[in-house]
């Protein structure tokens, strides 16, 4: 018989806590950075479902856990949608808590099942909080970041870029660390009843803070001089008709200010469609980068045809053609970037420009600057590292050369000044440390910054300010753990773990039902 924790509150008082402690969670991700509370709170929502009475009390503490969490995590949605998308108040404000409550039903799967699994399985609940929790937290977590295509924004193992679990992320990536994370969190929801889960805790961290010093990748080439641009063109301004001029020739100067081996600017920084351009623009553009031996990095819209457009960057390189490279975005963020079936009128209610694109490849050739391999991704695609690790791992060809450093363009304006542009920059640094490749980001309002292999941010310019990030930075290359084998090995390990834990129950119950030995 399990013996009982020695705090079990009342029904109500659980789903309360569970409530309260998702919101707190929220202070383990940027910019706050309290990452222990991530642990810390999760072993909280584990320990109320391990002792909850059914399946579908889990099920309300999982998903008052994630509510509080989501809904507090990315509230400034409310700011795009109300602010910029003109929707009322109330309608953003019941957007924002659907989307928290939809999302949350993952978590609510896993919890519940959790519960479900230990009682009908006879768990102890030593086997429920370190095998059965972990590994349902995990699957839910990863399936949050692709069924319907995806939404895993402040995924559990981003608020582990700085912490020892960091040392892991180039073996099992972000959901591996939500995988570890949960492990640990399994051990304190033991505490005080067992003591020996802190051993485990203690190799865990060790073991991380260890593996932070393994150089999965090495050095590539030559270092190359980067400027970042952020333009700062207010996200109400941005395709204003009488803003657009003035948004061309800024942009214009701030490119050939100072010329460098790579010049990259914001996600859409040229608010046309390439072909609306004034005639000499990109000539213009040419004749500077021919000059001085620079390459250009634009954002910009690209039109394939009536109704056909792209989310693009194109490269300007020395005594090549215009464009000599094109990167179009193939992970279109919904409602924003393409419209989801019978959701038509959501959108035209928000005023969105450029509401539904085209969605390019998902793997796309790198843009070469020097002797170094430059890989786009446009905004939102830097949260799907399995799909840059994807890109990556196909290098190694004369077709697809293999990429040495990471280039993120986005426009987080959209968002106002909130806590959006810190989780952002805390996304990228968990591609740089899942891929050994550094990070560059080219942002309109923040966060502009150079990330390294190791995740670490060198330099970033403050949000909200016209300028120039300038820069050397050195490729990378070489294949680490995640990028061979994606998101397999912590979904491998979290299905393992259950079937571990199904046979220690089935064997708890045969022993149970031997009879005692005669003496």
């Amino acid at each position: 018989m399990n013996k009982p924790f020695s705090f079990v509150p009342s029904s109500p008082l659980i789903f309360v806590l569970a409530l309260i402690a998702g919101a707190v969670n929220v202070l383990a991700f940027a910019p706050f950075g309290i990452w222990p509370l991530q642990i810390a709170t999760l072993a909280l929502a584990f320990r109320l479902a391990a002792r909850a009475g059914s399946f579908r009390q889990g099920q309300l503490i999982g998903w008052a856990y994630s509510f509080g969490w989501l809904a507090a995590g990315f509230h400034w949605l409310y700011i795009s949608m109300h602010r910029y998308g003109g929707l009322p108040a109330w309608m953003a404000v019941l957007a924002v808590a659907l989307l928290a409550f939809a999302l949350s039903l993952f978590a609510a799967l896993a919890m519940g099942g959790g519960t479900r699994l230990k009682q009908r399985w006879s768990l102890p609940d030593w086997v429920a909080l370190l095998f059965v929790f972990p590994s349902l937290w995990t699957l839910a977590e990863w399936m949050r970041g692709w069924i319907f295509t995806g939404f895993p924004w402040i995924s559990s193992g981003y608020a582990h870029t700085s912490s020892p679990l960091a040392g892991f992320a180039p073996i099992v990536g972000v959901y591996g660390l939500a995988w570890i994370s949960g492990l640990l969190a399994g051990c304190i929801a033991l505490l005080p009843e067992k003591k020996l889960p802190l051993g485990l805790a203690a190799m865990l961290l060790a073991a991380g803070f260890g593996l932070k010093s393994v150089d999965w990748t090495s050095a590539h080439g030559h270092p190359i001089s980067v400027r970042l641009l952020q333009g700062n063109v207010p996200q109400e301004m941005k395709f204003a008709p009488e803003q657009i001029e003035a948004t061309l020739s800024m942009y214009y100067d701030m490119i050939s200010a100072q010329p460098a081996d790579l010049i990259a600017t914001p996600e859409t920084a040229i608010p046309l469609l390439s072909s609306q351009l004034p005639p000499d623009y990109l000539d213009l553009l040419s004749t500077f980068v021919d000059k001085s031996k620079s390459h250009v990095a634009l954002g910009i819209p690209v039109s394939d045809g009536p109704g056909q457009y792209a989310n693009s960057m194109i490269g300007l390189s020395p005594q090549a053609a215009t464009p000599a490279y094109r990167y179009d975005k193939h992970h279109l963020v919904p409602f924003g970037e393409f419209i989801p079936l019978g959701a038509r009128w959501f959108v035209e209610m928000m005023h969105i420009p450029l509401g539904d694109f085209t969605r390019g490849k998902l793997l796309q050739a790198p843009y070469a600057v020097g002797d170094q391999w430059v890989l786009p991704n446009i905004c939102y695609e830097d949260l799907f590292g399995e799909e840059i690790a994807a890109q990556v791992a196909a290098g190694g060809t004369a077709a697809m050369p293999q990429a040495s450093i990471l280039l993120n363009l986005s426009n987080i304006a959209w968002f106002g000044d909130s806590i959006a542009l810190p989780q952002h920059l805390q996304i990228s640094q968990m591609r740089a440390l899942e891929t050994g490749r550094p990070m560059l980001r080219a942002t309109n309002t923040g966060a502009t910054a150079v990330i390294n292999q190791k995740g670490e941010v060198l330099a970033r310019l403050p949000p909200f300010e016209r300028g120039v990030l300038s820069a050397s930075v050195q490729g990378y290359q070489g294949l680490t753990p995640y990028i061979r084998f994606g998101n397999i090995i912590p979904v491998a390990a979290a299905v393992l773990l259950l079937a571990a834990a199904r046979l220690l129950g089935r064997a708890k119950r045969n022993n149970a039902h031997k009879p005692p030995k005669n003496r």
